[in-house]
């Protein structure tokens, strides 16, 4: 099947017609299905299921979400459902009081989708799956976004999508929400705009009450710290770079899925940095291809696999990344930011271009090796919370002081 699978994508990103007619033949034989298993059941206005990120992480705002219900008595009558690709990693989860786990795409996923009250998901509903009006989809997203979005991409290298095609998938999903989570006005504008909420008439269902998942990041603790650097085998006495570079609409591989070429000189790195630091590597979730980083064993840590970024975040003394969004929450930590864009003319020209004066940022941008270098080490021994840095916090994180999954909750968890 997989095969098969690989090579109609390979087909269909040559041809648009066979593309669409391929799309359009699965989308019905799914939506049919989906109707028929969940044909004749009720709604049970208890019942949650919860996604994240297309079933491969227990993270982000729906784990926040999960964990403060199923931790709260007014909730103690409510069951919930955790979606995953690979449901046996996640058996733990059965631990918790009225929770289960199914298969993501399987009879059971579908009927759970089916007959759930409320759906909670950070990442674009699947195409075939629409909520009843009985229904409450709960969009939490999954940051505030740098990179336009939706209807906001103006132009497109997307190896597998048109650009009229994007905009009609995201016109589609916004059909479905009910609410839409926000961590400020500025990301409220922006998704408003992106999936055309004010067109659709559908401006008003913007939640505005930080992100849940931030909540880890202020109220964590020292035990949260050694505990995962144990976990991770850390060494001690060394400095901890966090590397998140973001996924290229344009790096698509047929029967891979989205691939991403690293352009750090990791061997420089290591001769530069290897005595007072250790590096944390992670890719993407859409980013399928294997990293081997054997060669610097005990300078880089391939944590991509690791659920919740916030526990990489939190042991992190330093965070490179590139146009990822992941520098918005890791504000919140007030800790050195540096941006490796070796890349930006083609990315800000050729792909989707920004929604925020890169001047804004707090820290510095390098596009060479060099720069990045002295970045680091300049950082790592004289770092202060300037100006800058509080602008930025106040315009883009001031919703955020822990109690986002309880205010969350408590307004749309009826």
């Amino acid at each position: 099947m997989k095969k098969f699978r690989t090579i109609l994508t390979g087909i269909s990103k040559k041809s648009l017609f066979l593309r669409k007619f391929i799309r359009k033949a699965v989308y019905l034989f799914r939506l049919w299905r989906y109707k028929l298993r969940g044909a004749g059941r009720k709604i049970d206005d208890k019942l949650i299921v919860f996604s994240c990120f297309t079933g491969k992480k227990y993270a982000d705002s729906p784990r926040a979400l999960y964990e403060y219900m199923v931790n709260s008595d007014e909730y103690k009558d409510y069951k919930f459902v955790w979606t995953f690709v690979n449901p046996q990693n996640y058996s733990f989860l059965l631990e918790n009081r009225n929770t289960t786990i199914v298969k993501q795409a399987s009879r059971e996923c579908e009927i759970a989708f089916a007959t759930a009250k409320y759906w909670v998901c950070n990442h674009r509903a699947a195409v075939h799956r629409y909520p009843s009006k009985k229904q409450v989809f709960i969009q939490t997203w999954h940051g505030t976004p740098l990179k336009r979005l939706g209807l906001d991409i103006e132009r497109s290298n997307n190896e597998i999508y048109t650009l009229d095609e994007q905009n009609k998938k995201y016109i589609i999903d916004a059909k479905k929400f009910t609410y839409f989570l926000s961590p400020s006005a500025f990301a409220s504008e922006k998704f408003v705009s992106a999936f055309a909420l004010k067109e659709l008439g559908k401006e008003n269902i913007i939640v505005e009450e930080g992100y849940p998942r931030n909540d880890f990041l202020l109220n964590y603790t020292d035990e949260d710290v050694a505990r995962i650097k144990q976990h991770l085998g850390l060494p001690e006495g060394k400095k901890v770079i966090l590397y998140a570079p973001t996924w290229r609409d344009n790096q698509h591989q047929v029967g891979t899925g989205y691939v991403y070429k690293t352009e750090v000189d990791f061997d420089r790195l290591q001769r530069e940095l290897g005595d007072g630091y250790v590096i944390l590597f992670r890719a993407h979730y859409f980013i399928s291809n294997t990293f081997n980083f054997d060669k610097y064993n005990g300078f880089i840590y391939n944590v991509s696999a690791l659920d919740d970024i916030n526990e990489l975040y939190i042991v992190s003394d330093l965070l490179i990344t590139d146009y990822s969004s992941v520098f918005f929450d890791y504000a919140i930590l007030r800790r050195p930011i540096v941006y490796f864009m070796y890349d930006f003319e083609l990315y800000k020209n050729e792909m989707r271009g920004f929604y925020i004066d890169l001047k804004e940022l707090p820290g510095p941008i390098v596009q060479e090796e060099d720069a990045l270098i002295q970045q680091i080490k300049k950082l790592s021994a004289d770092f202060s919370y300037d100006e800058v840095y509080q602008k930025f916090n106040q315009k883009f994180n001031y919703l955020d002081d822990g109690n986002a999954s309880k205010r969350v909750a408590e307004r749309l968890i009826k």
